[in-house]
């Protein structure tokens, strides 16, 4: 999955395998769905990403 590097100003490339799901909930009970990964330099990166690509993902929960 592709994620952007704010450190690196680039876009990167991350395998399945490193890949976490997880979900943000606001204040006043919206729901986002996002995707979690660490940079090979440590760099902690978030993708939003729909509720179909979420449930579509075969990645473990946070």
């Amino acid at each position: 999955m592709q994620f952007y590097n704010v450190k690196k100003r680039e876009k990167v490339e991350i395998s399945d395998d490193q890949l976490k799901k997880t979900v943000y909930t606001g204040k006043s009970g919206q729901k986002r769905y996002a995707v979690r990964a660490v940079d090979d330099d440590g760099t902690n990166l978030t993708r939003f990403v729909s509720k179909d690509d979420y449930d579509a993902l075969d990645a473990p929960e946070e």
